[in-house]
This record gives structure tokens, sequence and C-alpha cells, in this order.
């Protein structure tokens, strides 16, 4: 097949579609099961946030290292690697015995599972141009919220067949899909144009030392890494604490708060990477803070229903919240690499995502860990959500004013 024919391209996307459903559900998985896990391991609320921050600190730290091998070397290498070794640490998750064993797993899931997003999503945007690139990467996020959504299956999965059922099945799924990959994703063929230029070009251009000159002296990244900081924060809680929250708020069983967590929110996004991708699309056009307005209109729109969320006791009400908090996610979702695309140098691309998945997850971690241990001190989950949905408000609103340089 042509690499460089429209159906390769489109093609490329399907197969990484499957690779985020697995990147997503893989990970969630255990926030879903969490009676269960903690019933057999004796865990403390703070110790079974620490499972879900543990594999965050080590997602983070590893994802500019992991954006660094997909610049220097070789997107589709990283990509295999990365889908190899999360998929083999999630079938051993399957089998482990004790905490420390299973912390050990989620370090590792986190450090494989990391490598993958900025390799992925750079190499989609390699092979789609402007007129494409938005829709593909939007529809690879699709991928990503459809293994969240179905994550929260894994409460109906611990019911039925025990919470290591579902560590065994979709980890060999992965291990197998792995060899399909091997044979399908292709690095992007370099163009005549390009392979002088980097005849040209020492190999220092890509070098660590200089990837960090490239990115760190422009305004527009430190906004975006803390415009995305506060993100993680709230979205983190969310994807960590929103199952407990719903079974203990509403009484719901294991199985229906697992899937009402994940299913409703994710419902908004599908709605919202569309929407939200056209309007970018559009608006750009005209403004080029066209993406980051989308995006902070998004959350300026989504953090109040996250604060309603919260606070009703109205179980209909906590779902429409969450449609629309999740259609607020959707909005960023369709426009963050599209925008750093706009912003910082293609060269260095998956390692400027990678540093933003590093500062996201670390503080996502730290608030999904606090959040176990303010509720082991008795302070409501609810109470925790509200401060976020305020601080998440505060912040879309400071930076309506910001302004974000478009790279030419």
């Amino acid at each position: 097949m042509d690499l460089n024919s429209k159906r390769y391209a489109w093609l490329l996307v399907g197969l990484l579609w499957v690779v985020a459903f697995l990147n997503y559900f893989d990970r969630i998985l255990i926030t879903s099961m969490r009676d269960p896990i903690v019933a057999d391991f004796n865990l403390t609320d703070a110790q079974f946030g620490l499972l879900t921050s543990v594999f965050l600190w080590s997602y983070g730290v590893v994802s500019p290292f992991g954006g660094f091998l997909a610049d220097r070397y070789s997107r589709k290498k990283v990509i295999i690697l990365s889908v190899i070794i999360w998929s083999s640490v999630t079938l051993w998750t399957g089998y482990v015995q004790s905490f420390p064993e299973m912390l050990l797993t989620r370090l590792l899931m986190g450090i494989s599972e990391a490598c993958y997003i900025p390799a992925a999503l750079a190499l989609i945007t390699d092979y789609h141009n402007q007129k494409t690139r938005s829709l593909a990467t939007g529809l690879h996020m699709c991928g990503l919220y459809t293994g969240l959504a179905l994550g929260g299956l894994g409460g109906y999965i611990a019911e039925f067949w025990g919470w290591r059922y579902g560590f065994h099945v979709f980890g060999l799924f992965g291990v197998l899909y792995s060899l399909v990959l091997i044979y399908f994703i292709k690095d992007k063929p370099v163009e005549k144009e390009e392979k002088i230029m980097d005849n040209t070009e020492s190999n220092n251009d890509f070098s660590i030392k200089q990837i960090l000159s490239a990115l760190f002296r422009l305004p527009s990244f430190y906004i975006i890494l803390i415009y995305f900081a506060v993100l993680g924060m709230a979205n983190w809680f969310v994807n960590g604490w929103l199952p407990t929250f719903l079974k203990e708020h509403f009484h719901l069983n294991l199985g229906e708060a697992g899937i009402s967590a994940t299913g409703y929110m994710q419902v908004g996004s599908f709605i919202g990477v569309i929407v939200g991708g056209i309007i970018a699309d559009r608006w750009v056009q005209k403004n080029p803070k066209g993406r980051v307005n989308v995006m902070i209109i998004g959350f300026a729109i989504g953090a109040p229903f996250l604060f309603i969320m919260a606070s009703t006791q109205v179980f209909i009400l906590a779902i429409v919240a969450m449609l629309i908090f999740g259609l607020a996610r959707g909005f960023n979702d369709a426009n963050l690499m599209p925008l750093l695309r706009q912003v910082v140098d293609k060269r260095y691309i998956a390692t400027a995502y990678g540093f933003l998945n590093f500062l996201s997850t670390i503080v996502g971690g730290l608030m999904v860990y606090l959040g176990g241990a303010l509720k082991d001190a008795q302070i409501s989950l609810s109470i925790i959500f509200q401060w976020l949905a305020v601080l998440l408000f505060i912040v879309a609103l400071t930076l309506i004013g910001v302004r974000i340089h478009q790279k030419n």
C-alpha cells in the first residue's frame, strides 16, 4: 500500500484507534473494581488511590523521554514496544498476590503507556495535513473515550467473573494485537526536500538540550502547560474517584457506578470532539486564537456542571452534568495537538506533548492520592469535586485574555 495515500493515512487512524482504546481501558479498569481489590488486599482508601497515583507519576516522568524517542528515532518502534510491554503488564496484574506487587505493575504500566500517546499523535499528524488533521486526531481520541467508557464495565466483570479476569483477557489481546501492528504500522517516509535539509543539519538539532531550548523559550508553551496541568488535576481525579463517588452518593451497585462514571461522560466527549473540532477549524481561519478559545469556552461551561454533579441529590441531573462536562473535555482533546502544531516546531512535537503529559499526570496523581487521604479523614468526595470545579472555572476565565502565539 502506498504510504503517501489518503487510504493509508486513514487506515493508520483505524489501527491506532484500537491501541488508544486499550491504552485507556487497561489503565482505568482498576478504578471500577475498588471493592473487591480493597477487600482482597485489605487496603485503605489512600492505598487504593495510590494505585492510580503511582501509575500517573511514572507515566508523567517518562512521557517527555518517550516523546523524545519518537521525535529522535522511530515513532513505529516506540508505539509497538509500548503496546507489547503494557499489555504484558496488564496480563501480569491478573496474577498479583500482594499490594506491593500490584504497585509494581502499576509503575511499569505507567512507564510503558507513557511512550504511546506522544508517538501516536505525532505519527497521525505526520500523515494528515491541515485539512484532515483535527478530524484524524479527534477520531483517535474517540478510541480513548471508548476505553474510558467501557473501562466502567470492570465493575460488572468483577461481579460475574472476579476482578482478575478482565486483566487476563485484555492483556492477552493486547499482546496479540501488537503483532498485527508490526506488519501494518509504518513511519512516515521522509520527503526528498526534508532529506536534503536533514543532511545539512547536525545531530545536535535533535539533542535533548536543543529540544528543551526550542520549547521553553516559547511563552505560549508555558501557558499551555499551566492550562493542561489544571485540567489534569480535575480529569484524573474524575477518572480515579468518580465511580466511588457515584456508588456512595447515589447508592448504586458496583457495576452501575462503574459504567455510569465512564459512560455518560464519554458520550458527551464523543460529541465534543466532533463539534469542538469543527468550530475550532473554522474559527482558526479568522483568528489564530480560535483553537484555544474553543478549549477555554468549553471548560468555562463544563466546570459549573462538574460543581452541579458533585452537589445534586438528583441522579438525572448528575447525568446531564456529566454529559456537559464530557462535552468540555471533548473540546479540549480535539484541539490540543493541533494547537501544539500551531505553536511548536514540528520536529519536537512528540516531546512537547510528552511534557504536557508529564505535568498533567504528576499533579493529577497527587490529586488522586490526596483524594483518598482526605476521604480517610472523613472529607467528602463531593466537596473535593466542588473545589476542583471552582479552580477549573477560574483558570479558564483567567486564560481568556492570554495571548497564544501562532508559529508560521
